[in-house]
């Protein structure tokens, strides 16, 4: 059985998509569709930007999420999944690519949370910081003794969780890591402290804009990063969407859950290929493959 699975922010490059949009006439309208949509050429942004320029939230998550989608679309037959999953941005691509979500109507989801993210960025200064060779329930614990707000915001696979919070607080963290033992304890160059408390405003500014947005059932389950299991309900994926932006990505357990629901063969679909890696460290021995 295949898992088709979509990545998040961080797989961006420069050039991205624009094969895509010159060879295929389908794929060139679905970005013209979105330049309408978002009312600037994010596609000048992605073919010819700099990477400062698809640093920014804003640009980053409609990028990514364009990217995937349209990939999926234009795979015709070959897009034949049993299941899907995303990580973190990467759900808005898969429910779309299961049709719980319009394409249109993912655009203007995708816009809204990256722009709230932002936001909620400014609001608060926040960051993320990796951690490598440590266990889970350690990091937890450390990250629990801290001043101020530090959680997991992204189990990854075994021996790589991203922490997420304050400044002062990952900074903290990150000293009492390394002392713990981790290999390592580095910042992200992010623009903020995603899947923590402090992105609160902009999970309140998102869940109006998921409320006022029609979902349906999808055509396969979607394995969602706040519990890592399967969904087709479109109210629990609404709610889960919304608790998404301060709870943490639970991909390893996704990944673990798909397997053990008789995923043998991992397709990730979109920009570079960070799921495949993960996939490969979290279940040993299944097959993983990609589209870019």
């Amino acid at each position: 059985m295949k898992a088709f699975v979509f990545p998040g922010q961080g797989a961006q490059f420069v050039g991205m998509g624009k094969d895509l949009y010159e060879n295929n006439p389908e794929a060139k309208e679905m970005f013209e569709k979105a330049n309408e949509i978002l009312g600037f050429r994010i596609t000048d942004l992605m073919f010819e930007g700099t990477d400062e320029d698809l640093r920014q939230t804003k640009v980053t998550q409609p990028a990514i999420f364009l990217h995937s989608v349209i990939l999926a679309k234009t795979m015709g037959e070959e897009f034949d999944p049993a299941m899907v999953a995303g990580h973190s941005l990467g759900e808005f691509s898969a429910l779309v690519a299961a049709g719980a979500l319009s394409f249109e109507d993912g655009v203007r989801l995708v816009s809204a949370r990256a722009q709230a993210m932002q936001k909620a960025c400014e609001i608060n200064p926040s960051t993320m910081a990796a951690v490598l060779a440590l266990p889970d329930e350690k990091v937890e614990e450390i990250c629990a003794g801290v001043d101020g707000t530090v959680v997991c915001a992204n189990y990854n696979c075994p021996g790589q969780i991203v922490i997420s919070g304050e400044v002062e607080a990952i900074d903290a963290a990150c000293a009492k890591l390394l002392e713990a033992g981790a290999k390592r304890a580095l910042k992200l160059k992010v623009g903020g402290g995603f899947h923590s408390p402090c992105m609160e405003p902009a999970r309140a500014e998102l869940a109006k804009a998921i409320e006022a947005t029609e979902f349906h059932t999808p055509s396969v389950p979607v394995y969602q990063n706040v519990d890592a299991k399967p969904h087709t309900d479109p109210a629990e994926i609404k709610a889960n969407l919304v608790a998404q932006l301060t709870a943490p990505v639970r991909w390893t357990q996704s990944v673990r859950n798909m397997v053990e629901d008789g995923a043998d063969c991992f397709v990730e679909v979109g920009p570079g290929k960070v799921l495949q890696g993960l996939v490969g460290k979290i279940a040993k021995g299944v097959a993983v493959d990609g589209r870019q």
